[in-house]
């Protein structure tokens, strides 16, 4: 029974989810509100290493939550369900993709769903910040974690000034963190 559930909650995560891997998280977020199944501590620590590691957050993510639940077929059961909307709809797409691409229509749609993917992904943004920079519950200067603003403000500020790739930036900030323990 739990491998049918992890099937369908990827795949509305992968059919609703468009615009990449951190805009699937604030369905994950739901998942954990929902069922439990792993901690926002566990969600955190999984988004940094999926942007630590090769391959896409959503992939990475759905093979974390499904191998804490299910083991490894619960793993290959979620990537499958998260994969299986995009599968689907890439394939009718170009089927039909010539035939409908020039229509005013299709082009709307296209644009419209450009912000709401920038909604997604700054809606994450700001709640991962919001989780890391501020201790809730603190008052005064423990208040905020002042460690994750510091890397914050040096890694922002050499993105800006030396415009580097950003695997640089993030094997450094990771590393960092190792050292310091964030």
């Amino acid at each position: 029974m739990i491998y049918i559930i992890l099937f369908f909650e990827f795949f509305k995560i992968g059919l609703f989810s468009v615009g990449g891997g951190l805009a699937t998280l604030p369905f994950l977020k739901e998942l954990i509100d929902k069922y439990g199944w792993i901690t926002q501590e566990e969600l955190l620590n999984m988004i940094a290493i999926s942007e630590s590691t090769p391959g896409p957050i959503g992939i990475n993510t759905a093979t974390y939550v499904g191998y804490s639940v299910g083991g490894i077929l619960g793993g290959i059961i979620a990537v499958a369900g998260i994969v299986a909307p995009a599968l689907i709809i890439i394939i009718i797409i170009a089927h039909y993709f010539d035939r409908f691409y020039e229509r005013p229509l299709v082009k709307g749609a296209f644009m419209g769903v450009r912000p709401a993917v920038t909604g997604l992904i700054a809606s994450v943004a700001f709640g991962l910040g919001r989780s890391e920079l501020f201790n809730p519950g603190f008052t005064g200067l423990a208040f905020l974690n002042l460690k994750a603003i510091l890397l914050f403000l040096i890694m922002l500020y050499l993105i800006y000034r030396y415009k580097k790739h950003p695997i640089i930036y993030i094997i450094t900030a990771a590393i960092i963190g190792i050292i310091f323990k964030f």
